[in-house]
């Protein structure tokens, strides 16, 4: 009996350990990675990972906060992204820039690009990488549909 009980408690240990460990169990995996624009590493920002409903992608919005150029869905206050389809959403900010100090106290970033996406199939369990290239039109930000002002244009 004692032996039956080890045995349990070391399974349940394990799968404890391996849902800490974000390995997969939950239907996420730990993405990480590089993110630059224009070839720079970009300093600070935000990746999300939100399923693609359009095929077939389920799930919760996995994120992390991007930092000197790299980010990481399993480091503290990140997600796990979800398995399958997604849109990746990258938002880029400097915080050192020159003019993003100087304009106002309240200022501390100067927004680099506001939303840049691609299309990513997230692998089931463990983990991944994805290096992520910003380019240069992204900081135009998104194109608006062309029409009559107030329109709806599909």
């Amino acid at each position: 009996m004692r032996r039956q009980l080890s045995r349990a408690a070391t399974a349940l240990l394990g799968l404890a350990c391996a849902a800490a460990l974000g390995c997969g169990g939950d239907g996420t995996t730990r993405v990480s990675g590089k993110v630059n624009f224009k070839g720079a590493p970009v300093p600070a920002g935000k990746v999300y990972f939100t399923p693609d409903p359009a095929k077939g992608g389920t799930g919760a919005t996995g994120f992390a906060d991007i930092k000197n150029g790299t980010y990481d869905t399993g480091s503290a206050g990140g997600r796990g992204a979800p398995n399958g389809p997604v849109i990746i959403v990258v938002e880029g900010v400097d915080t050192t820039a020159k003019d993003a100090k100087e304009k106002s106290e309240d200022v501390s970033a100067k927004l680099l690009f506001a939303r840049y996406e691609v299309a990513f199939d997230v692998p089931k369990g463990g983990s991944a990488t994805k290096d992520i290239d910003v380019p240069a039109e992204a900081a135009k930000g998104p194109v608006a549909p062309k029409g009559p002002p107030g329109s709806i244009v599909p």
